[in-house]
């Protein structure tokens, strides 16, 4: 169980949008759980399941079969709060930024190579100006 509580504005839109998106790549949409927490939750996850001793806006876990995504989604609210302020964004604005950036990992892509990273920036813009459209 996460450590926080967090009140989630446009649960359904969001909900639908992922959805979408996850159509739009060709696959399914199976159990994809999203778990808001803190630093410090996140932190002992990143200690334990990654042996990373560092804090991060978001851990996937991807438990897919085939072309039907399951996965669990564990975002750092403080560290997207943190990051929208770096950023000059809302914190929703970003917060939208790493549910995608999630999806995105569970359907494959990557970002740990510069050209990876680029890729997931440019799919992330492209979903987030549909979500916004």
């Amino acid at each position: 169980m996460a450590d926080l509580t967090y009140k989630l504005s446009d649960k359904v839109g969001i909900k639908k949008w992922l959805m979408e998106a996850i159509s739009e790549e060709n696959y399914k949409t199976g159990d994809i759980n999203i778990i808001l927490c803190s630093d410090n939750y996140l932190l002992d996850i990143n200690r334990k399941f990654l042996q990373h001793d560092f804090f991060t806006d978001i851990i996937t876990f991807d438990y897919s079969e085939g072309t039907i995504l399951h996965g669990e989604l564990y975002i750092s609210i403080e560290r997207v709060e943190e990051n929208a302020h770096f950023f000059n964004t809302t914190i929703s604005n970003e917060l939208l930024r790493v549910f995608i950036h999630g999806v995105l990992h569970l359907v494959g892509y990557k970002d740990k190579s510069i050209e990876e990273e680029k890729m997931m920036r440019v799919k992330e813009t492209y979903y987030l100006n549909k979500y916004f459209n």
